[in-house]
């Protein structure tokens, strides 16, 4: 018989050898996967968002232009050393005043002397490089790459991402005896294993939800489908309605439920409580057979194809619509498309977390030039779609201590699971692209800026000019936005007429997703006139608490006309329902 368990607090040896024998059978079957992808890498066969000859020749062309600056370089150089004297000095002299960031907001950082150290000296050394960068770089994309990929080298450095220098992580481990470690490694492969040997570092409980039973609840049914989109049109929540029914138009970059995540968040729900007769697309989720479908079929085959639809089921000539993010950008260059052809069934258009203006994309231009354009070309020739997980790493990259140390530390070091939440678990349910869609999106929009030159992009043989566009505008930023900084979104109010621009708080998903109630975080800002640059607006703007939403359908409330009796879902018909929502295109996932 086996020995009992002298201390019950502490882990049963013999279960922990088995346990850690299991974990080093799965952590060879991981690196040989690892092997086999870094082998891949190398030969071209896997798509990397960045290659080493590209950084080296960024690198090699930011230090070549500071030679021919010496004083300048001197100066830098005299900063750096004094920042890192600093660095030094905090070793001895703990940091005056509270540290707000976030990577060290446990109190062992202020409260153990040597991790105390540990962290000054780190933000003194993170502090003097990002000086040096500042006096050394330049507008253009070498240098924003040699900024953004020093700070994430940088970053990768902080001693909370280290067992030997996280206290926290060390009293775990011998508060469990341990396990904590093991738990971490069990993690750990558990993401390389769901990765296929890519790192896919879980930043939800993977379990918690399931769309249709959690997320994505609001009753309606799918009355429409081409092989690119559902169309659902959701069950009146009032005894009347407005006239004008509503199209929501989401990105397919991710599944179209960030609308309709929760009761309590979800958009779609919102304007069906405030009496509007709504519709949304659900996008397909791509595979090879729709590689040859543009831009161009998205709009054709989307909004244009499902206002189509929604006229004939309600009889009704003209409807709003609203974009999201890459979805705002179809609605707006329909707009103008519709524009063009003297169509005029649009009543309103809302767009939201929306660019026109692509020549300060902010730092997701690092990963796209013409070059990279060629290897992501290459790439997608024989799959014909970009793989889910490239945009989703590329996105956490921009915000790397949030989406990717943080999880780090917790997941890995602490040995914890991931916690439910509902936004980060639309975050992991990406799609993938089409590659003609991709391609020209990507030339013609975000390298060549097209969108907001008239008659620039040519759509169905139509020549689209934006600033023709007529129907009143509701153009939604957000000001910590790293995907669609708003700076990028505000020049719409200088372009088109019959705007109104309101800029939210927080970032690309929470600043948008912000319903009313109790817990509401941030607020917004307005103004009665848009000066010419966004700083300027900053100057004139007017802040106001609370969710956007409220000033958002007051708007709308005012072009939607009358009320008429609430429309139900047809149950016989040519449009009738086909399944109920949120149908079976948002339950697709990547092979």
């Amino acid at each position: 018989m086996p020995a009992e368990n002298p201390d019950p607090e502490l882990p049963d040896v013999a279960e922990t050898a088995q346990r850690m024998m299991a974990l080093t059978q799965r952590s060879l079957a991981a690196a040989a996967k690892m092997q086999s992808r870094s082998v891949a890498q190398a030969t071209g066969s896997e798509y990397q968002l960045m290659d080493a000859a590209t950084l080296t020749r960024a690198y090699a062309n930011v230090w070549a232009r500071a030679l021919t600056r010496p004083q300048d370089l001197m100066a830098a150089q005299l900063k750096a050393t004094t920042g890192l004297a600093q660095a030094w000095q905090a070793m001895l002299m703990p940091r005056e005043g509270e540290v707000k960031d976030r990577r060290f907001k446990d109190e062992s950082w202020s409260s153990d002397p040597l991790s105390r150290s540990y962290r000054d000296a780190f933000l003194a050394f993170e502090g003097a490089v990002e000086e040096l960068l500042e006096t050394m770089t330049e507008e253009g994309r070498d240098d924003l790459r040699v900024k953004f990929f020093t700070r994430q080298a940088v970053s990768a450095l902080s001693p909370a991402n280290y067992l030997a220098t996280n206290a926290a992580a060390r009293a775990k481990m011998l508060e469990s005896g341990g396990q904590s470690v093991l738990d971490g490694l069990d993690n750990l492969l558990t993401d390389l294993e769901r990765g296929d040997g890519r790192l896919a570092i879980a930043t939800n409980d993977g379990q918690a939800y399931k769309v249709g039973v959690d997320l994505a609840t609001t009753e309606g049914e799918v009355v429409f489908q081409n092989d690119l989109m559902q169309l659902i049109q959701y069950h009146p929540r009032t005894e009347t309605q407005y006239q004008v029914p509503m199209l929501f138009v989401p990105a397919w970059i991710n599944k179209f439920y960030i609308m309709d995540m929760r009761p309590q968040n979800s958009l779609i729900r919102y304007a069906l409580d405030q009496g509007h007769s709504v519709f949304v697309i659900s996008w397909a989720n791509p595979t090879k057979a729709h590689a040859d479908l543009d831009f161009t079929d998205y709009m054709t085959k989307g909004p244009i194809a499902a206002l189509d639809v929604i006229r004939d089921i309600t009889g009704e000539e003209k409807a709003n619509v609203l974009g999201f993010c890459i979805g705002g950008i179809l609605v707006t260059a329909m707009l103008g498309y519709l524009a063009a052809k003297g169509d005029d069934r649009i009543n309103s258009a809302t767009t939201l977390a929306t660019m026109v203006d692509f020549a300060d994309v902010g730092e997701i231009g690092v990963f796209i030039d013409d070059d990279r354009l060629e290897v992501l070309r290459a790439h997608m020739e024989e799959k014909g779609y970009l793989d889910a997980h490239h945009l989703q790493d590329m996105f956490s990259m921009l915000r790397e201590n949030d989406l990717i140390w943080s999880f780090y530390d917790a997941n890995y070091l602490r040995g914890d699971k991931p916690r439910p939440f509902d936004l980060l678990y639309w975050n992991s349910d990406s799609t993938r692209l089409p590659k003609a869609m991709l391609l020209w999106y990507l030339e013609e929009i975000y390298l060549r800026n097209k969108l907001r030159q008239p008659g620039g992009l040519e759509m169905d043989g139509v020549k689209i000019d934006i600033s023709k566009i007529k129907p009143p505008l509701f153009v939604l930023a957000t000001e910590d936005d790293h995907i669609a900084p708003w700076r990028s979104i505000y020049p719409a109010t200088q372009i088109m007429e019959n705007v109104e621009f309101v800029l939210g708080g927080s970032g690309h998903i929470a600043g948008v997703i912000n319903p009313p109630g109790k817990r509401m975080k941030y607020g917004y800002k307005t103004a009665t006139h848009y000066p010419e640059t966004a700083v300027g607006f900053l100057r004139v703007a007017e802040s106001h608490e609370g969710s956007w939403w409220p000033h958002w359908v007051q708007w709308l409330d005012g072009k939607s006309g009358a009320q008429v009796p609430a429309r139900k879902v047809a149950r016989r018909g040519r449009y009738k329902s086909l399944e109920p929502a949120p149908g079976s295109f948002v339950t697709s996932k990547p092979a």
